[in-house]
């Protein structure tokens, strides 16, 4: 194994040993820098990123063995390196990469998942961009293949997620109806490619996407809010639609009786990401598709704020409270 001498023996991290509320995300300046497995790469981590999915494992509503690191996403430089494959990845490569434990200043990580990242993409933006960009696109490619001129409807079109859709969206040709709940995050998901918005606390969505689709209903639904939305989005979809539920920010959806589909021929999918990045070679085309939008195509990459490791516990309140726009980072 390829090492650093000067790696220090403890680190900063976030840990919780339990489930619940934001309290219970400790801050510690006491863990053991982990050592890099076959397989792994060891990453000093700059900037990590914060997603929704992180507050399901605080919670217990994803379960998962206590005491955990959270965090599934980070950029920075690889300082060693475990035996085996590492995917041609050395010690002072600049890498983005997917996992667990991120909340830390070092995690000893999967190299099949962590990809190198190019010159001209800025720092921060690579962790700003990974998960949420990586999900919007095989959202729509996969999920639901998006054709030009398809009428689609995304949920907090204002969000993380929601602002890659409405870039991608925009790119392909379709025609996006985006929902929020603000003046400011309305403005924002128009300027980020939505065609039409629908503020959620004064209107009802299913009325006005038959409003605006002459009757018709879209294409697909992409839906990451959950429980407080599906009903609606299904009354939204369109005869033969896909309806893609994607999370669950109002809470997990109930079970769905599945001859409900049959009254428009309905698609219902569940998708998670990691069963369209499965492969080195679907994580490394996706991943370059997505680096190449930002660096080439100049697609935004919203940073709401960047909140000092120790600030978890604020962020996640702010995540939670729908009071962001685009990207959270922690700084370790």
């Amino acid at each position: 194994m390829a090492s650093s001498t000067s790696l220090p023996k403890t680190m900063k991290g976030i840990l919780i040993e339990k489930t619940g509320g934001t309290e219970v995300l400790q801050y510690k300046t006491d863990l053991p820098v982990p050592t890099p497995k076959e397989g792994e790469i060891l990453v000093k981590n700059d900037y990590i990123g914060i997603n929704y999915i992180d507050t399901y494992f605080r919670t217990g509503l994803y379960p998962s063995p206590k005491p955990e690191i959270l965090g599934r996403e980070a950029e920075g430089s690889i300082v060693s390196i475990g035996s085996g494959n590492v995917y041609s990845l050395a010690p002072g490569d600049r890498v983005v990469w997917m996992g667990a434990s991120a909340y830390a200043e070092y995690t000893a990580c999967h190299a099949k998942y962590a990809m190198k990242i190019p010159s001209d993409i800025p720092e921060k933006h690579a962790a700003a961009a990974l998960l949420q960009g990586l999900t919007a696109l095989t959202l729509v490619r996969e999920a639901h293949k998006v054709e030009k001129g398809d009428w689609v409807l995304v949920h907090a079109a204002a969000g993380g997620v929601g602002l890659w859709l409405c870039q991608i969206l925009k790119a392909i040709g379709a025609r996006t109806i985006g929902t929020a709940s603000t003046a400011e995050k309305i403005d924002l998901a128009k300027k980020n490619g939505a065609e039409f918005m629908i503020d959620y606390s004064k209107d009802g969505v299913p009325e006005k996407v038959k409003e605006i689709t002459k009757g018709e209903g879209v294409r697909v639904v992409f839906d990451g809010v959950g429980k407080s939305t599906f009903d609606g989005s299904m009354e939204a979809v369109a005869r033969k639609g896909s309806m893609i539920s994607f999370g669950n920010a109002s809470g997990a959806v109930p079970p769905v009786t599945i001859a409900r589909l049959s009254a428009k021929n309905v698609k219902l999918a569940r998708p998670t990401l990691f069963n369209y990045l499965y492969t080195r070679d679907e994580i490394e085309g996706y991943s370059n598709e997505l680096f190449q939008m930002m660096s080439k195509d100049k697609m935004s990459v919203r940073i709401h704020e960047i909140y000092p490791l120790q600030d978890v516990a604020r962020a996640h309140n702010d995540l939670e409270g729908r009071k962001t726009t685009g990207k959270l980072l922690l700084k370790p």
